[in-house]
C-alpha cells in the first residue's frame, strides 16, 4: 500500500512540511512581516490625512501654483475648498475622510510638493530666512559701528546717503531703555527709524539680488 504523501512546499530547494518546526517558524516570520506592513500602511496612511488637514490652512495663492503646477489635482483642490465651507461638524469629518482618501492617491512628488509649501508658509523659504537675518545684520552694524555706514554706501553706492545717515542718527538717539526698565519687564521699544532703516536695507538687498543675473 503506497504511502501518502506529505503535504509542504519548497523554499530554496529545501521540502518544508506543513505543520513542521520550520513551517510554524516560517510562518511566524510572514506573520510578523506582514503585521509590520500593515502598521506602515496605517502610519502612512495617518500622516496623509494629517497633511490633507493642513491644506486647509494653506494659503490660496500658494494652493493655486500647486493646481498650475498639477501637484494637487483639482477634484483635491475642490474637496478642500468645499471642506472650506462646512461647518458641521460631522460634515466636516466626512469631508475630510474623502480628503484623505483623494491624498492616498497622489504620488510622491505631488506628496513633497505639499509638504514644501505648508513648510515655507510656516517656517519661510531658506532664501527669506537669509534676506531677513542679512537685513538684520546690517542694520545692527549701522547702529554700533560707524565704519558700517561707509562699508555699506560703498558696497551699495545706489543707497540714499543723506536718508540713511539722518535714520541712524535718529535710531541712536531714540536710543535703549536703561538697564534698570529691562530688570522691571519693560521691553526695548524702537522707533521708527530703527524699523526704516531694516526696511532700506532689506529693500536695497532685495533690489540687488533682482539685478543678479
Amino acid at each position: 500500500m503506497s504511502r501518502k504523501p506529505t503535504k509542504g512546499y519548497y523554499v530554496k530547494g529545501h521540502f518544508v512540511a506543513e505543520g513542521s518546526e520550520l513551517d510554524l517558524e516560517l510562518k511566524r516570520e510572514l506573520k510578523g512581516s506582514d503585521s509590520a506592513s500593515r502598521t506602515d500602511l496605517k502610519r502612512e496612511s495617518f500622516e496623509l490625512q494629517k497633511l490633507g488637514e493642513d491644506l486647509l490652512q494653506l494659503r490660496q495663492d500658494a494652493m493655486l501654483q500647486l493646481v498650475a503646477k498639477q501637484q494637487v489635482p483639482e477634484l483635491l483642490f475642490e474637496a478642500i475648498r468645499d471642506a472650506k465651507k462646512i461647518t458641521n461638524f460631522e460634515g466636516l469629518r466626512r469631508q475630510m475622510q474623502f480628503v484623505g482618501k483623494l491624498m492616498r492617491k497622489l504620488d510622491e512628488p505631488q506628496v513633497q510638493a505639499i509638504r514644501d509649501a505648508l513648510d515655507v508658509q510656516h517656517n519661510g523659504s531658506a532664501e527669506e530666512t537669509l534676506a531677513l537675518h542679512m537685513s538684520e545684520h546690517w542694520r545692527d552694524r549701522l547702529l554700533k559701528d560707524d565704519q558700517a555706514l561707509a562699508d555699506w554706501l560703498a558696497a551699495h553706492p545706489d543707497t540714499d546717503s543723506q536718508q540713511l545717515r539722518a535714520l541712524v542718527r535718529q535710531a541712536r538717539k531714540d536710543g535703549l531703555p536703561d538697564k534698570s526698565a529691562v530688570s522691571q519687564g519693560a521691553f526695548p521699544r524702537q522707533g521708527r527709524a530703527y524699523r526704516d532703516i531694516f526696511k532700506l536695507v532689506r529693500d536695497q538687498l532685495s533690489a540687488q539680488k533682482a539685478e543678479t543675473p
